[in-house]
């Protein structure tokens, strides 16, 4: 009869339902029943949304100077809800304006070992023999260059900017990126769709890029999401020893650095940029975790 709904049908159809779903499927409903990854999600969004949106309707700016409210503890007259620094500057906004360079930081400089290092490593595993030994000689040449020495040489040649924290962490974090990805090529490129890929006539170039590389998205997107709070952390301690960013513009390493000067007389300046960065790196943390395990062929 029409209407009448058939148990069984119903329950063949989930079934069906459930092994059609791809892997990413599959590490999405996984990573969406991980409660302490969404919530670590749910605040590291809140603060990066507070970040973005306040700056633009704060009445302060973070490089404006007052110097009749300096070292203010905090107080909701005239909005300095987190006090001001040694200089008169609103600490609320500038605590925003640096969260948001440790993040831009950390997000660019993963990008940029993302690229270097996932093609150095496909193309040395790929290719294997004499290219794969001259290629990660010139990755263990590098990462016998101790990482302090090659970022004061950056800023001696060069001066202090913010691109250059780019460029000397994205230079160190891609080393460890493209040996995993060579480690992960050496494991697929005798596979059967690769040997398939090669009788076809398919470019060695195409099959790194169409073959290879979408293979090892996976381990390669656990890795970024672990290493942007090494990357902040970094950038974090180039600032704290004077070797990040310029003033006046900020980052949590800097703020972090100012307060411990003035900790005693204004602890406020050092606890509010160290919470909220322990706060991020926790929350990084977990949804990396998280990530990790959604990902895991193991858990499917």
């Amino acid at each position: 009869m029409l209407g009448v709904r058939n148990p069984q049908n119903d329950a063949a159809l989930e079934v069906a339902a459930i092994e059609g779903r791809s892997l990413w499927d599959d590490a999405r409903v996984r990573l969406l029943r991980n409660k302490a990854a969404m919530t670590a999600l749910i605040v590291f969004g809140f603060f990066t949304l507070i970040s973005i949106i306040v700056p633009f309707i704060w009445p302060h700016d973070y490089d404006t100077l007052y110097k009749d409210r300096v070292g203010l503890s905090p107080t909701f007259e005239h909005l300095h809800i987190m006090g001001t620094d040694t200089l008169g500057r609103d600490q609320f906004i500038r605590l925003l304006v640096g969260y948001r360079i440790s993040l831009l930081v950390g997000v660019l400089a993963t990008t940029v070992s993302l690229f270097i290092g996932v093609g150095w490593g496909a193309i040395a595993g790929y290719f294997g023999g004499r290219i794969d030994q001259f290629m990660m000689r010139i990755v263990d040449a590098l990462y016998a260059i101790p990482f302090i020495f090659f970022v004061i040489l950056l800023t001696t040649v060069f001066g202090r900017n913010i691109f250059l924290i780019f460029i000397a962490i994205g230079a160190v974090e891609w080393l460890t990126m493209s040996r995993i990805v060579r480690g992960q090529t050496l494991s697929l490129k005798n596979r059967e769709f690769i040997e398939a890929a090669r009788a076809a006539g398919v470019s060695q170039s195409a099959i790194i890029l169409k073959h290879i590389v979408p293979n090892i998205i996976g381990p390669v997107v656990i890795y970024m999401t672990l290493i942007i709070p090494q990357v902040i952390l970094l950038e974090s301690f180039l600032s704290f020893i004077g070797l990040g960013v310029n003033e006046p513009l900020t980052s949590l390493g800097v703020l972090i650095a100012k307060g411990k000067e003035q900790m005693s007389s204004s602890p406020w300046l050092l606890l509010f940029p160290a919470v909220i960065m322990a706060i991020t790196l926790l929350c990084l943390n977990f949804i990396g975790d998280g990530v990790r395990d959604a990902v895991d062929p193991k858990e499917r």
